[in-house]
């Protein structure tokens, strides 16, 4: 029954999604909207400090390396994760998606399928009042923007 139940808070998601003007859907202009230094920023404030090799991609898609070590070029690794594990198939592990609030740095993060990938949605992204699976939905949408046009703009490398 619960299952039953999230199927169609998500097919009632989608459908008033496409119907109603005001939500904010994301597109590429909006992404323009915030700025990539404050894309970085936010992503910064959301990655565990002990982790400082990432790469994050135009869309708020970002993914933490923690065998940065071993890897030459982070750019191209970053890249080949985003081809293999960024596109959102439905009904797959490709589909799951999890949903973290970032409290007092806000924002949430959403989580996917491939290690060490997340995907930044800022408050100013989304309606008010939205639930977890809602944001959930547009984090994966997100995600998959990156995956298919896949433009990296920042690559954060440990110093030594």
């Amino acid at each position: 029954m619960k299952r039953f139940q999230i199927i169609s808070s998500l097919l009632s998601f989608l459908s008033s999604n496409r119907n109603n003007s005001e939500r904010k859907n994301f597109t590429n202009e909006q992404s323009k909207e915030m700025m990539d230094s404050d894309l970085i920023l936010k992503v910064k404030l959301a990655i565990n400090p002990k982790f400082q090799d990432w790469v994050l991609f135009k869309n708020g898609t970002y993914i933490v390396f923690d065998n940065a070590d071993i890897i030459s070029d982070l750019e191209s690794e970053a890249l080949q994760l985003m081809k293999e594990f960024g596109p959102v198939y439905a009904g797959g592990s490709a589909g799951d998606f999890g949903t973290a609030n970032l409290g007092k740095n806000k924002g949430w993060v959403i989580s996917g399928h491939g290690y060490g990938m997340y995907t930044y949605v800022a408050p100013s992204e989304i309606p008010e009042k939205t639930n977890d699976v809602e944001i959930g939905l547009f984090g994966r949408n997100k995600r998959d923007m990156d995956s298919q046009n896949p433009i990296v703009i920042h690559v954060n490398r440990k110093t030594t």
